[in-house]
């Protein structure tokens, strides 16, 4: 009898673990949407990854027309980590706009580990994921090319109408301090980031 009990437990269990084989597996609780979805705006550019420290640091953001920011859509992991509290230049025009308006652990995005295309998709909402009214906005990518040297692309576009690509401008600060010198145009640096541009899709 004792033999008999433990064969249909063991049945049971088989047929438990087949059904649980089986069973589709949970769904993420946010799914990472994909470049170029209706109804989302994508933000992509032309990342050419650096060598050496106090580099390879961006951020990209969605902001008003007043400016303010709406929505971080990353921010790297260093950085947006804490990184910023030892090195205060690192993607600091982010840091003072995200302070006590995003949430840094959620934004915290790996460094790419190689040079190539990358894209950040924005669903329309702001950082309360309340979605946002139809109108023109800011879209920013900050990079900290090496200390205090830095670019900052801005460029504008509207959302809610037809489909839309905007291209953004890029402003570069040069600045050094002692062993840290001051960079130009010319360097390798002034390439991490480039061709950054924005599509809306309705």
């Amino acid at each position: 009898m004792k033999h008999k009990l433990t064969a249909i437990a063991l049945a049971c269990a088989l047929l438990l673990c087949a059904a649980c084989a089986g069973a589709p597996a949970p769904e993420p609780e946010q799914s990472t949407l994909a470049p170029n979805t209706p109804g989302t705006l994508t933000i992509s550019f032309d990342y050419e990854k650096q060598s050496g420290s106090a580099s390879n640091q961006f951020a990209v953001w969605i902001a008003g027309m007043d400016g303010q920011l709406v929505k971080t859509l990353c921010a790297t992991k260093f950085t947006a980590g804490g990184g910023y509290k030892n090195r205060p230049d690192s993607i600091a025009t982010w840091v003072g706009k995200a302070m006590g308006v995003s949430d840094f652990d959620a934004v915290a995005t790996a460094t790419p580990k190689a040079s190539g295309p990358v894209a950040y998709v924005w669903n329309l909402t702001d950082e309360a994921g309340e979605a946002v009214p139809a109108g023109t906005y800011w879209f920013i990518v900050e990079g900290t090319l090496r200390w205090q040297n830095r670019v900052l692309y801005s460029g504008q576009i509207e959302i809610g109408g037809k489909n839309a690509t905007a291209e953004a401008e890029p402003k570069f600060t040069f600045a050094g301090e002692g062993r840290q010198p001051a960079l130009d145009e010319d360097a390798p640096e002034a390439g991490m980031i480039a061709n950054v541009k924005a599509q809306y899709i309705a």
